[in-house]
C-alpha cells in the first residue's frame, strides 16, 4: 500500500511541476498564458509518468557496474532512452489512434515524425542526470515521509478524482476532433488548434478562457475548420507575439520625409 500511494505521489508532483514548466514555456513561445496539455486542470500526465519511471530506473540497483563513472554514465544513458521512448510511444498513439499531434517537432533538427528529435532527447538526459545526481536521494526521504502520513492519502485521493472526472470529458472533445480529422483526412495540430482559438478569440474581443480553452463543445467544427484555412494558407501561431503598434512619427520627421 505504501509503495503505491508512493508511485502516486511522485505521479502527482510530476504532473504538477509539469505542467508549471509548459506554462511558462508557451508564455515565453506565444507571448500569452495558454493552458497547456491536453487535460482542462493544471497537469500534464506524461511528465507524471516520467517522474515515476526516473523514480523507478534510479532505484534499481546498478551495482554489477563494477566503476561508479560508468555506472553513472550507463544510468543517465538508460533514463534518456526511456524518457525518449515514452514520449514517442505517447506521441504516436495520439497520432495513429486519434488523428491528433499533441506537440510538434517537425521544425528541429533530426526530427523522427515530428515526435522526438535530438533536441528534445538532449533536454530528457539533462533533466534525467540532474534528477539523479541531485534530487533522487532527496526525493527518496521526503515521498517516504508524505506517504506515511495519511493526511496526504487524502489530497492523492482528491487529485485522482478530479483527474478522472478531466479523463472523461477531455476524451468526449477528442473524440470530436477525432471524428472531424478522420472526415477531413487530417491529423490536427493540438497546440496549434488552441492557440488559433485563442488569438481569434482574441480579434472578436471574445472572452479568454484559461481553464476550457477551447470554449464551447457546440462550436468545436466550427474552430476546427477555421484551424483548418489557416493551416491551409500557410498562417503559423507557433512563434506568435504580441506586436506592438508602430509609434506615430513626429512633426519634425514629416517634414524633413517633405
Amino acid at each position: 500500500m505504501v509503495i503505491f500511494l508512493e508511485l502516486a505521489l511522485i505521479f502527482v508532483i510530476g504532473s504538477l511541476l509539469g505542467w508549471v514548466l509548459e506554462l511558462f514555456y508557451r508564455r515565453v513561445a506565444h507571448g500569452r498564458w495558454i493552458n497547456p496539455g491536453f487535460f482542462v486542470g493544471p497537469y500534464v500526465p506524461l511528465y507524471g509518468v516520467g517522474l515515476v519511471g526516473l523514480f523507478l530506473l534510479c532505484s534499481i540497483d546498478y551495482s554489477f557496474i563494477a566503476s561508479s563513472a560508468w555506472r553513472t554514465v550507463f544510468v543517465i544513458a538508460l533514463i534518456t532512452v526511456s524518457m525518449t521512448l515514452i514520449e514517442y510511444i505517447t506521441g504516436l498513439v495520439f497520432i495513429k489512434g486519434l488523428k491528433v499531434k499533441l506537440w510538434d517537432y517537425s521544425n528541429q533538427w533530426g526530427n523522427v515524425q515530428g515526435i522526438i528529435c535530438p533536441l528534445f532527447t538532449f533536454f530528457w538526459g539533462a533533466i534525467g542526470a540532474f534528477y539523479y545526481l541531485v534530487l533522487h536521494s532527496r526525493i527518496i526521504g521526503a515521498i517516504e515521509f508524505l506517504a506515511n502520513h495519511i493526511e496526504f492519502s487524502f489530497f492523492i485521493g482528491v487529485f485522482f478524482g478530479v483527474f478522472a472526472v478531466d479523463i472523461i470529458y477531455s476524451f468526449k472533445i477528442v473524440a470530436r476532433i477525432t471524428e472531424w480529422a478522420k472526415v477531413n483526412g487530417l491529423t490536427v495540430k493540438y497546440e496549434k488548434f488552441k492557440l488559433s482559438v485563442r488569438l481569434s478569440g482574441e480579434k472578436i474581443k471574445e472572452k479568454v478562457r484559461f481553464l476550457f480553452s477551447l470554449g464551447p463543445a457546440a462550436k468545436l467544427g466550427e474552430k476546427l475548420d477555421e484551424y483548418k484555412s489557416q493551416d491551409k494558407d500557410g498562417t503559423t501561431w507557433k512563434f506568435f507575439r504580441r506586436v506592438k503598434p508602430a509609434k506615430p512619427a513626429r512633426d519634425d520627421e514629416k517634414e524633413d520625409k517633405a
